[in-house]
């Protein structure tokens, strides 16, 4: 159970996304009749720029993207692009030339591609002669079947892809599974690459349960005869098809950039509007029944299995065991200003200062407890699959009815279950869907709110 290693381009899509704001707003200055005294113009054709590129994906411009790809969806971007600001000028009735919309749009569009190709082949040139922006990785499988990706990954360093092995599965396929394994963790590979044709079901089974509990990307090479479920995505290096096993849709930075701006927003709200005045509030309740600070602080584990510290509201006596044991019904332990705001979730609220500080989120899986966490890696499936994310202070499974106590099996598998849905299903409308069923729990009241 390490954290999730990797060296990720995380900082390129807003760079470029910034540049290519600043490009069509100077030159919208300068080279258009638009009334640029008014900022109305500025953000609505920012934003046109931006929901045309979100749709089309024009910021998707992975290492393994080809040219003509970039072209062809630049192609697109602009034609749109012209075709709106026309629009506008058309709607506004102002005395604007369309010939000169239609050279603002194309020497806009000239300067980003050239500004996105720069970066495209910098990166390029930057892995080829410094060997940075590289992935290790290891192929699983036979020859036969893997020999074109691994000349692929020899042949073209300039992807960042760096092979580290090739475990071949021709003799003993249990004990290479098992040296891959240890391979991986000692050496700190990012992602594995297995033959589907060269496995049997549980085998893959087992690389699978590996890869989630240990964080690492999987990847696998189909064969031409087998079936795909719609889970799996298809992406090629070069014209080799290989299949991602696990679509998380917050790995994309645009809909981590558009949750981020909804927790920061949501967040602000609920500590301005409600904690700025029902803290002092539940100060003077929770220190007059019981000593003791008015936070309870307890460490838990985050994105990437990394741990942090939760703040809740106090809702307990001082005790020993408090790290270490979850409250049961009619737990001793709790106060009683202590049961009201944990049936009411009103314990969670100071958990809005972690979403703040950007260690949770509004939604999500819910974090354990470090000795949980632990405890529940080695025994449920999967379990280590929700620190792909960031926690949240709800989550689907608690609206599904699984929260609090974990009394049997079947809770903190259902608890999984629901977390991986989240992650490979996520909106922003479920998000709030999420949240209005959340409020409509504490209202109606729930069974485990104790």
């Amino acid at each position: 159970m390490k954290t999730k290693t990797g060296r990720y381009s995380g900082y390129i899509r807003p760079f470029s996304f910034a540049i290519d704001l600043l490009v069509i707003n100077v030159l919208l200055l300068y080279m258009t009749d638009f009334p640029v005294k008014t900022p109305f113009y500025f953000v609505f054709i920012s934003i046109s720029w931006f929901v045309i590129a979100a749709n089309l994906g024009f910021y998707e411009v992975y290492r393994y993207t080809k040219v003509i790809s970039i072209l062809n969806c630049a192609l697109k971007q602009g034609t749109l692009f012209t075709l709106f600001c026309l629009a506008l000028a058309f709607y506004e009735s102002y005395n604007s030339s369309f010939q000169s919309i239609g050279y603002f749009t194309m020497l806009s569009l000239l300067i980003i591609l050239i500004v996105k190709l720069s970066i495209y082949y910098f990166l390029k040139k930057y892995r080829l002669l410094y060997g940075g922006n590289f992935r290790k990785v290891i192929l699983i499988g036979n020859v036969k079947s893997t020999d074109p990706l691994q000349q692929f990954f020899t042949e073209n360093p300039d992807y960042g892809y760096k092979l580290e092995r090739v475990f071949e599965l021709e003799n003993n396929k249990s004990r290479a599974l098992e040296e891959s394994f240890d391979y991986v963790l000692e050496h700190q590979i990012d992602e594995l690459y297995c033959s589907m044709s060269d496995l049997n079901q549980n085998q893959i089974n087992e690389i699978v349960f590996f890869a989630d509990n240990n964080l690492k990307t999987l990847k696998f090479i189909p064969s031409e005869k087998q079936i795909l479920s719609h889970n799996f995505t298809f992406e090629y290096y070069n014209y080799i098809p290989v299949i991602s096993l696990r679509n998380i849709l917050l790995d994309d930075t645009l809909n981590k950039v558009i949750k981020r701006v909804f927790d920061i927003v949501f967040s602000l709200l609920i500590i301005l509007g409600v904690l700025s005045w029902l803290t002092p509030i539940l100060a003077v309740f929770i220190k007059f029944e019981s000593k003791g600070p008015l936070f309870f602080i307890q460490k838990r584990n985050g994105l990437n299995y990394k741990e942090f510290f939760c703040y809740k509201f106090r809702s307990m006596e001082l005790n020993d065991e408090a790290h270490l044991n979850q409250v049961s019904k009619n737990d001793n332990r709790v106060t009683t200003i202590g049961r009201f705001i944990r049936k009411t979730s009103i314990d969670e609220l100071p958990q809005f200062f972690n979403v703040l500080m950007g260690e949770m989120s509004v939604v999500g899986p819910r974090p354990h407890m470090v000795s949980h966490t632990r405890m529940y890696a080695l025994t449920v499936d999967k379990f280590m699959v929700r620190h792909f994310i960031k926690p949240g202070i709800t989550g689907l499974a608690q609206t599904k009815g699984f929260r609090g106590e974990v009394e049997a099996d079947e809770d903190i598998i259902n608890r999984v279950k629901y977390d991986i849905f989240y992650m490979e299903n996520w909106s922003l409308i479920l998000d709030l869907k999420i949240i209005f069923q959340t409020v409509i729990n504490i209202f109606k009241g729930e069974e485990k709110a104790y």
